[in-house]
């Protein structure tokens, strides 16, 4: 259909009854929103990853779901047919509770995502609920009916042709009568198995189902008024920003805008999807429009914030004048599956860093990493370290660049700089414990 809007609605979007409410009046205020993506209710996923868990005491795993139910229970009572589901709420916490025994006893991936998808099946389920209490025509659909991926459980790769074609004879027909509501996150492998996409899975899914049914546009709702030039935690000097451009939302993203995931964008930015980013607590503010090409291109956009960062550096003589020694350092990086975020080198040493969401560094860049490393070179690696990001457009370009970023921070150590590989960024690591006062100086600095 024509002018077709896939809206995803995050965890506090949808935490509570009242909140499920607000998000619901925005589908009817907008009828052209006629697919929605829902993460579990705020709290839920939590409970779920603990319960996922090897060797939960049976007493605690009774008071997770208890916990759970609880969350539910308080949406389903404000519903007219809140007998009947509560029936089937009990039906999937009986479900979860043996899978979860079995888990506890014997742990798996397998069991990891399928006890994770709970919180999608719950929060859909009561979405759809009060959608059709408000008069607007809903059903629940299952999106492991379209949404086919691989085996690899807890970050489970999705098959977009598939999906193409599952999403067009499934779904497409029934968007003319009814608003669609789903689940983001999980998916389903040839073999019947649920499976997750891992981080940011449930914008990602969004963003997936909207390319696959030729979306006009991509409505993410969260709990902020879109994008804002950086953190408002960190300075209330920061401010939203209207629009902006494909290109700058990725390095936002990527360098620790925690608003969108950044392959959210990947499937909006091939297919030419706009995607709006928005406060269903506050949607009469507006949010910021993210789209292939914008009106203004200032040279500071934002400034972006990534924490938990680990510095490698790798030094040996026999790098002088020699070839082969980066492709050595790299294949023992692959071996251990690390991701090398941002590089700079000199005649006889490389520094890379890794990012570490999960925050335990020790865990990252690990012995046995280390130990094969040595047997090449020189391995020096630090901790304690947050990424700053000046992100904006031609930067490469931009005279007295480095003067307007470093100027007013002269008095902070900076460890690394990594600049001229991208015209929409400047990065450099800072210690940890100056990050916030160098990104509240910068953004002083830049935007006020």
């Amino acid at each position: 259909m024509s002018n077709l809007t896939v809206a995803k609605f995050g965890g506090t979007s949808v935490a509570n009854f009242e909140a499920m409410q607000r998000c619901a009046n925005i589908i009817k205020n907008d009828l052209s929103n006629r697919v929605v993506v829902v993460s579990a209710s705020a709290g839920v996923t939590n409970h779920l990853v603990r319960l996922g868990q090897e060797n939960v005491a049976l007493h605690e795993q009774l008071e997770i779901v208890q916990s759970i139910k609880t969350i539910q229970y308080a949406i389903a009572q404000h519903l007219s047919n809140k007998d009947a589901l509560s029936v089937v709420i009990d039906g999937k916490l009986s479900e979860l509770t043996a899978i979860a025994q079995l888990q506890s006893e014997q742990y798996s991936a397998k069991n990891a995502d399928e006890i994770l998808s709970f919180g999608e099946q719950f929060s859909s389920l009561l979405f759809t609920e009060v959608l059709n209490s408000l008069g607007v025509n809903a059903c629940c659909f299952d999106v492991k009916q379209v949404m086919k991926t691989n085996s690899l459980y807890g970050k489970a790769v999705v098959d977009n042709e598939a999906l193409k074609v599952n999403a067009v004879e499934k779904l497409a027909a029934k968007l003319n009568e009814q608003v669609i509501v789903t689940q983001g996150f999980i998916g389903q492998d040839g073999l019947g198995h649920t499976t997750t996409l891992g981080r940011g899975g449930s914008d990602y899914s969004a963003a997936l189902l909207a390319e696959a049914l030729d979306a006009s546009n991509l409505a993410i709702w969260t709990d902020v008024v879109g994008i804002f030039t950086t953190d408002p935690r960190i300075t209330d000097q920061a401010r939203a920003i209207p629009e902006i451009s494909f290109g700058e939302a990725a390095e936002m993203a990527t360098f620790g805008a925690k608003i969108l995931h950044p392959a959210t964008l990947i499937p909006a930015m091939r297919q030419n999807i706009p995607v709006f980013v928005g406060s269903s607590k506050e949607p009469e503010k507006g949010g910021t429009l993210i789209q292939q090409s914008v009106e203004s291109n200032p040279t500071y956009r934002s400034i972006a914030l990534r924490r938990e960062q680990t510095l490698v550096t790798v030094r040996s003589p026999a790098m002088l004048h020699a070839s082969g020694f980066l492709a050595k350092v790299f294949a023992i990086l692959a071996k251990h599956e690390l991701s090398v975020d941002l590089i700079t080198t000199s005649e006889i040493s490389v520094a890379l860093t890794f990012d570490n969401p999960t925050g335990s560094t020790q865990s990252l860049i690990n012995s046995s990493v280390v130990e094969e490393l040595e047997q090449l070179c020189e391995v020096t690696v630090e901790h304690g370290l947050s990424l700053v990001a000046v992100i904006g457009n031609n930067l490469h370009a931009t005279k007295g660049l480095g003067r307007s970023v470093f100027d007013k921070i002269n008095d902070f150590n900076i460890r690394m700089i990594c600049h001229g590989a991208s015209s929409n960024n400047l990065c450099f690591l800072v210690p940890e414990n100056d990050a916030n006062v160098v990104v509240e100086q910068l953004h002083n600095t830049l935007f006020v």
